[in-house]
């Protein structure tokens, strides 16, 4: 070892190895005579990392301690001519403004370092601390920096003051981001459910922003499907915490080639356990079954009867296993299938279908029957419509798909209008704000055997402008009247008789 040797850099103090011709952290030529003392001392200054990125200084020769310009401040944007390197922005992390950057006191001599471009600060002016500083000021950071001296508010031109934007978009370099920057761990394009709130963030399974912490809005809260021949939309409405309405659309083909629409409607009650889950459950169910029947020659009113035992065991399922357990999940069912020029309906509970056809002056009808306590009032004559709805238990149902169901009997009933129309199934949050048959005609679009989805869409809106105190679901299915020479006559039916043959009260258990 040289007795020659330095053991310390000149211009840092930063130790140094034999055989160094540099200093590793400041680029001191070790070569070069030591600099002559400074005549006007100033405060010590912490040693810098140099800064790569638009606005800073071009790098000088290799190994030369050179002092570069001062950094350039107030350029317009689109001004690359002073922002060496072409992006015509500050660097990303730090701000257009005094406040928004660290200042140093004192005179710092630019230190070259790796391979990009390298700049000083003269006295009073920023000087970076690191490649990438943490912005403490942006959404998600502690509002201060680390020494706890606060930024101050943002200043026109800032270009963090509004939200953040993808780097890659705007055409800025990319760098490797700083410890504890706050969009640093915001992933993107990773195909995930993007964040509502910073539209940044991957939403986790638990719902919830990992970037900003928002919980966001489930997907139930609001649902729409449309298919060619029919449309569905549910909504939590505005008093309950979440949906517990669910409905499943489809269409498939029958063995004659003729297409056949699926509508099931299931609404959870709310007084049992996981009303949510039981009628997702029931509805997949019902549907599942209803595609597999239909496309193998099963009558409708056969393949709905099956669906509706086919969801039954699915809400059934969801009941724990512990003996005697009370509260099962449980749920409504009503269905729609159009196939052939026929329309079958199928229920159990409350949820409704209604008949509207597309000539105004023509009668509406309700499809179905409640299994209700007003609804067995009524038919059994021990009180009139308007004095049983009016009671406090009308809406106590006395039918429904689950674990602790009693004497299960789906209704089913099969029409065959012979004028176009359309075939809206609901729950109780729709026909809650519009109970007859009248009343659902004279909200539904005019136009609605062409805009399903359109229907749909209004309906909902008239429950939730009702106030909304219940989950809306409804599904819209156009039904397109075959021509009378092709039409059965023995199929021939007046569409109230299947109906009160197939809604016999039920006494209770």
């Amino acid at each position: 070892m040289s007795m020659h040797r330095l053991s310390g850099c000149p211009g840092c103090a930063e130790p140094l190895e034999e055989g160094d011709r540099f200093c590793g952290v400041c680029g001191y030529a070790l070569s070069s005579p030591p600099p002559d003392p400074d005549p006007t001392p100033t405060l010590p200054v912490t040693p810098v990392t140099p800064v790569t990125g638009p606005g800073y200084a071009a790098a000088g020769p290799a190994g030369a301690a050179l002092v570069s310009a001062p950094a350039v401040r107030g350029v317009p944007a689109g001004d690359t001519a002073a922002h060496p390197g072409g992006a015509g922005v500050p660097a990303p992390g730090w701000g257009s403004t005094e406040e928004h950057a660290p200042t140093l006191a004192g005179d710092v001599s630019a230190q070259p370092g790796g391979d990009g471009p390298w700049g000083s600060a003269g006295p009073g002016q920023e000087t970076p601390y690191g490649s990438e500083p943490v912005r403490h000021d942006l959404p998600g950071g502690t509002g201060t920096p680390p020494g706890g001296t606060p930024w101050g508010p943002p200043a026109a031109g800032e270009p963090y003051a509004a939200a953040p934007q993808d780097p890659a978009a705007a055409g800025e370099p990319q760098g490797p981001a700083a410890p504890g920057d706050p969009y640093a761990a915001a992933p993107q394009g990773d195909g995930g459910k993007t964040c509502v709130a910073c539209r940044a963030g991957h939403v986790d399974t638990d719902g919830y922003c990992e970037h900003c912490g928002h919980a966001q809005p489930r997907e139930r809260d609001h649902l729409e499907e449309e298919l060619c021949s029919v449309a569905a939309v549910s909504d939590r409405g505005l008093r309950h915490h979440r949906n517990e309405d669910s409905f499943a659309v489809a269409a498939t083909a029958l063995p004659d080639g003729s297409a056949a629409t699926v509508a099931i409607v299931c609404d959870g009650v709310s007084s049992a356990s996981r009303p949510d889950e039981a009628s997702a459950a029931a509805a997949g169910a019902a549907n599942e079954a209803l595609l597999d029947a239909l496309p193998r020659g099963a009558h409708p009113s056969e393949a709905m009867h099956g669906a509706i035992l086919a969801a039954a065991a699915a809400v059934s399922a969801l009941a724990p296993q512990t003996p005697g357990a009370q509260n099962a999940p449980a749920c409504t069912l009503v269905g729609a299938v159009v196939s052939g020029g026929v329309l079958t309906i199928g229920w159990v509970g409350d949820s409704r279908a209604y008949w509207v056809p597309d000539d105004r002056a023509a009668l509406p009808r309700r499809l179905t029957e409640d299994d209700s306590w007003a609804a067995q009032m009524v038919a059994a004559g021990l009180m009139g419509e308007a004095e049983a709805y009016a009671d406090v238990r009308a809406h106590a149902i006395t039918g429904w798909l689950g674990a602790d169901a009693y004497d299960l009997d789906p209704h089913t009933a099969s029409f065959r209008p012979d004028h176009p129309g359309v075939v809206v199934v609901c729950t109780d949050g729709l026909w809650n704000y519009a109970e007859s048959a009248t009343d659902m005609a004279q909200i539904l679009p005019a136009d609605a055997a062409a805009r399903p989805l359109h229907s749909a869409q209004v309906l909902v809106g008239h429950a939730l402008d009702g106030g909304g105190h219940d989950n809306i679901t409804v599904a819209v299915v156009p039904f397109a009247a075959e021509p009378e020479a092709v039409r059965e006559p023995a199929a021939e039916a007046e569409p109230e008789a299947p109906v009160r043959a197939e809604t016999e009260p039920r006494a209770e258990a």
